[in-house]
């Protein structure tokens, strides 16, 4: 039987906020524009104490990252989904992969493993049966490049 280290209050923050930057760029997919649901989630944020504008201010990294870096993202995620254009990805899963790209190669203080485990985590919610293993198989192939620092993968980023 495998045992669980229990979440710290730190760990389990960022896995909310992993969550709800998911469920905002899940709905940002369908919003292009974005300003509405923006608006609310910086109203939302505001009217929370310090400790919870803290931590919803990682989402918010997630967000912008994401968004700011999406053709890269997708070129990284692109180059390892065989038989799969992007565009043609559930954007469940799109989404999921791409949150957890972004903090691949943009995160250094958040350890490959760990993003490859909450992408896998937040596919388990989100998801489909099968969306776990196509995540974690489309990550893990990403992971390696960046271990290889191969071409077009920025493994030093």
């Amino acid at each position: 039987m495998t045992r669980h280290k229990p979440r710290t209050k730190t760990t389990h923050s960022r896995h909310a906020q992993r969550e709800f930057a998911f469920q905002v760029l899940y709905s940002l997919h369908f919003d292009q524009t974005g300003t509405h649901i923006l608006d609310t989630f910086h109203h939302f944020k505001n009217d929370q104490d310090t400790a919870v504008q803290q931590d919803m201010s990682y989402a918010l990294q997630l967000i912008n990252g994401v968004r700011e870096n999406l053709e890269e993202l997708d070129a990284a995620i692109g180059r390892h989904s065989q038989n799969w254009k992007v565009k043609r990805i559930a954007m469940v899963e799109l989404t999921i992969m791409r949150l957890a790209v972004y903090e691949m190669i943009y995160r250094e203080d958040i350890p490959v493993k760990v993003g490859i485990n909450e992408a896998i985590e937040l596919a388990k919610t989100f998801g489909d049966n099968n969306s776990r293993n196509f995540v974690n198989g489309i990550l893990d192939a990403v992971a390696r490049d960046m271990r290889h620092g191969e071409p077009g993968t920025d493994a030093g980023a």
